[in-house]
């Protein structure tokens, strides 16, 4: 029997462990890139979003990369993300408003596979009936990762708070209305396939995450790739287009305009996005930009 949790959510916590699921792996060096047109440079950070206190001090590369930059940039407005009027806009978004329950959308071997898993956390399913499978799957991930002792103080929010501290430029690549999106239309067609698929990976995560958090901190890109990526295109082409390539491809331009100012930035996203063709260092490097690791 799963120990009970207090079904307290932080939306923050939520939110950033729906937009990156964490895989296992070992990387060769730290995740963090210089990108240069040969005159203007923009660093990318690879970030985990959910981070232990033993998990600091973070890579000097990251550092080195905050102190050479007068920007930062995030996926979204991190510092507005515990606004109450964003969590409410959450909660209505992620609650189905047309009469429809989990019940009626899942069929009878995946709502029984949730409800004995959330009797398991002690939240019972009837507190969960009204929620869309994004919020059910993301706050059974947030009370897996309480549960293991990790906090919203990943990178994101670390240097978000340092950047305010030190008074450097802060800007987002997405809305926070977009991030909420991607999360309410998780699973939307086929919400069995995405509960069972969800509640197995849930059930792996406890025994992976030493040696996922070790791996990242010393970084080998084609190894996240194959555990993270490539798994995610093969049982979940449709998340993998909508939460990475499509992202992705939205994301390039905003990073090519800041070659065209003065201001050197430092892009911080999950680690996910910068790898593999798809990721945001291949798209960079194809257009021509020369890039390399810190």
């Amino acid at each position: 029997m799963r120990r009970a949790v207090k079904p307290s959510i932080p939306f923050a916590l939520m939110l950033t462990i729906a937009l990156l699921q964490f895989a296992p792996g070992a990387w060769a060096d730290a995740p963090v890139w210089r990108v240069t047109d040969g005159e203007s440079t923009v660093y990318l950070g690879g970030t985990v979003h959910l981070l232990r206190p033993e998990d600091y001090p973070l890579p000097e590369e990251f550092d080195q990369a905050y102190e050479g930059s007068s920007e930062v940039f995030f996926e979204t407005d991190i510092s507005s993300m515990n606004d109450l009027s964003v969590q409410a806009q959450m909660l209505q978004q992620l609650t189905y408003s047309d009469g429809r329950t989990l019940k009626d959308v899942l069929d009878t071997q995946a709502y029984a596979a949730l409800e004995t898993y959330t009797a398991g956390v002690g939240m019972p399913l009837m507190m969960l009936e009204q929620f869309k499978p994004g919020m059910i799957v993301s706050t059974l991930q947030v009370l897996e990762f309480q549960r293991m002792g990790f906090t919203p103080q990943g990178v994101d929010a670390f240097f978000n708070t340092q950047a305010l501290t030190d008074g450097k430029s802060v800007g987002a690549l997405e809305t926070l209305d977009e991030q909420i999106g991607f999360l309410a239309a998780m699973g939307e067609g086929y919400e069995s396939e995405f509960i069972m698929m969800s509640l197995e990976d849930l059930d792996s995560t406890a025994k992976l995450m030493d040696e996922m958090i070790g791996a990242w901190r010393v970084g080998d890109s084609e190894a996240l790739q194959t555990l993270f990526v490539d798994d995610m295109l093969e049982r979940a082409p449709a998340v993998y287009d909508s939460l990475l390539r499509q992202r992705n491809l939205r994301w390039v331009p905003q990073i090519e305009a800041m070659f065209n100012d003065p201001d050197t930035e430092f892009v911080l996203v999950g680690a996910a996005h910068l790898v593999g063709a798809d990721g945001l260092v291949e798209l960079l490097r194809a257009r021509g930009y020369d890039i390399s690791k810190l």
